[in-house]
């Protein structure tokens, strides 16, 4: 009996220090888990005492592109007619480009078309009920369209009445603008953050705060004006119109502005 109650004692034991020895190890996990995980404290968490502040920065810049649209329009009774006559006008004013030192680079179609011409024909009338009217293939329209673009601003005006003279028939959309314009934007951008900085170090001075971190940031930014030149007003018209002066084309300043919105935290 006491053989038997010794080995039960044993074996009492031995449970006792398996469950003593599972429990210590999982309190060791849990309390190294714990300690891992102290590095994550307040990592990630919204602020809740904030400033929001807003910041404007602007630039004016001379642009240093130009660019415009010209179009050759012509009107045959074939396809093939109408065709002709356009490539043989566009191939003109190209090569007017070109010796203008225009590189091809900087010349691009930007539509071509071609279109039936109808008219109108009204049957003349002399019995009740009138017979309808018809429309008349007249004819077809070709239409090509050119986008050009002008390293050399102070070329703008001489080249507008250059392809006119040439055979352009339409000639509009001169616009000034910059060859890299992100340079222009970083600029306005960069005066736009000072200025929201400047605002937030004031106020959090005022408040008796500091500002720890930005929470937020937000740009909206508006590029400058656009200057267009009417056809009207250059002369255009083809070949058989006569030479004229080129415009006198003011370049001017764009304006590029930044709007930013910054949020902080505050303590």
């Amino acid at each position: 009996m006491d053989i038997f109650e010794g080995a039960m004692g044993d074996k009492l034991r031995k449970a006792v220090l398996a469950v003593v020895a599972l429990l210590a190890l999982f309190l060791g996990v849990q309390s190294m888990a714990g300690i891992a995980g102290l590095r994550y404290i307040g990592a990630g968490l919204q602020a809740t005492n904030t400033i929001y502040i807003s910041g404007h920065g602007e630039v004016l810049a001379v642009p240093d592109i130009a660019t415009f649209t010209f179009s050759v329009v012509s009107e045959k009774s074939t396809v093939a007619e109408a065709q002709a006559d356009a490539t043989k006008r566009v191939n003109t004013i190209a090569n007017y480009l070109d010796g203008a030192g225009i590189d091809k680079k900087d010349i691009q179609t930007s539509s071509y078309s071609i279109y039936p011409q109808y008219e109108y024909s009204q049957i003349v009338c002399i019995a009740y009920p009138c017979p309808p009217g018809k429309q008349v293939l007249k004819g077809y329209e070709v239409r090509q369209t050119t986008t050009i673009k002008v390293r050399d601003t102070a070329k703008a005006g001489e080249l507008l009445a250059g392809v006119g003279d040439k055979g352009a028939t339409e000639v509009s959309g001169l616009t000034f603008t910059f060859d890299d314009p992100d340079a222009a934007q970083a600029q306005a951008r960069d005066k736009a953050i000072a200025d929201a900085k400047q605002k937030a170090q004031e106020l959090a001075k005022e408040l008796g705060v500091r500002l720890v971190r930005v929470v937020s940031f937000n740009e909206n930014n508006y590029g400058g004006p656009i200057y267009y030149a009417k056809g009207e007003a250059l002369g255009m018209g083809g070949t058989d119109a006569m030479p004229v002066a080129a415009p006198e084309i003011s370049t001017g300043q764009n304006k590029v502005t930044s709007d930013v919105s910054i949020t902080y935290e505050i303590r």
